[in-house]
């Protein structure tokens, strides 16, 4: 099968990721072959290939927005037949008996795996995953606008829950990417009389916001028409958490939807920027249930996400450009027609 994988890290300038042949994986017992109709891309992939979040493996397959179906399965599965459509999400798999999976919080597992990061991904023509983490899909999505659902759209659900906004509250948004251009249409439908502020770096991204329901935009750092309520950073950088608290109001929260941060968070002044009960609380992965509850609310919503489409020999370019901000939403890599 074609392959897209990583060997060793390096600047996406350098063009890390290669196209190879590798053989067609065969499924456990428990496990369903997936043929990869396509797979999204992201800034985690970036991340991997650029050194900054190690993979437990090399080479390896990133991807982790995968959209397709079954091909073949393993003797005790029963969720799934033979040409359904399935997702899959970067939560590959949790130990289950952790208290952290216990009590719902298989995000933080210590023995969890990745998706693309422990695990041969979906940046390949097929991959293997337990029929218990993979999700079906609503008919009303394509395989193309399914794909950014299972990373941007499930990650930003989940930090939206975090958030815990009440209707009427002032909401900001900091970065306008793949997950934010999915949490504006979440905002807009549960949350109907709650302003909407996004700070964006570029022209593009803020008129797509405007387009998708934004009440203002500006840059970070820009002082808003009023203080925020809840704010979520979905940037790397790190003056734009500084800068979500600047404009924080008294009893605030922030919620940092990233990894990590590529460029250090700027010194804090308690008084102007923590004092008064303002909170900052970060995201970490996504859980099964955060998948279950999210694909159904993106279809009754429905979301529309703004998706461009690639094919998988363009993946360096493609990160390349994620790495600059010049996509436009959400990329997706075409792979099996």
């Amino acid at each position: 099968m074609k392959a897209v994988v990583l060997k060793k890290y390096s600047a996406i300038e350098q063009k890390p990721l290669e196209i190879v042949d590798l053989p067609i994986p065969t499924p456990a017992d428990n496990q369903i072959l997936v043929k990869v109709s396509v797979c999204g891309a992201c800034h985690t992939d970036l991340d991997e290939a650029e050194g900054r979040l190690i993979p437990t493996k090399l080479p390896i397959v990133p991807g982790h927005q995968i959209v397709g179906t079954v091909a073949d399965k393993g003797n005790s599965v029963t969720k799934f037949n033979i040409n359904d459509r399935i997702g899959i999400t970067w939560l590959y798999s949790a130990c289950g008996t952790c208290s952290f999976c216990k009590t719902g919080n298989e995000n933080l597992c210590e023995n969890a795996k990745w998706t693309g990061k422990d695990v041969d991904g979906g940046y390949a023509e097929y991959m293997v995953v337990s029929e218990n983490f993979a999700y079906r899909l609503p008919e009303t999505f394509s395989d193309s606008q399914a794909a950014p659902l299972l990373c941007a759209g499930v990650i930003g659900y989940r930090t939206l829950k975090l958030a815990d906004i009440t209707d009427g509250q002032t909401i900001g948004l900091f970065g306008f990417g793949a997950s934010a251009h999915i949490v504006i249409q979440i905002i807009k439908h549960k949350f109907p009389t709650s302003p909407v502020f996004v700070f964006t770096k570029t022209q593009e991204h803020a008129k797509l916001a405007e387009t998708l329901g934004a009440d203002w935009t500006g840059r970070s750092g820009d002082i808003p028409p009023e203080k925020l309520n809840k704010a979520m950073d979905f940037t790397p950088v790190g003056e734009c958490t500084r800068d979500a608290l600047a404009v924080l109001d008294r009893g605030g929260r922030l919620v940092i939807n990233a990894i990590r941060k590529e460029t250090p968070i700027p010194e804090l002044n308690y008084a102007e920027h923590l004092w008064l009960e303002r909170e900052i609380k970060s995201v970490a992965n996504v859980t099964r249930k955060d998948a279950e509850e999210f694909l159904p609310l993106a279809a009754q919503i429905p979301i529309k996400p703004t998706v461009e489409q690639f094919p998988l020999e363009q993946a360096n370019d493609v990160l390349l450009a994620i790495k600059h901000s010049k996509l436009r939403a959400a990329a997706v890599f075409t792979i099996n027609k």
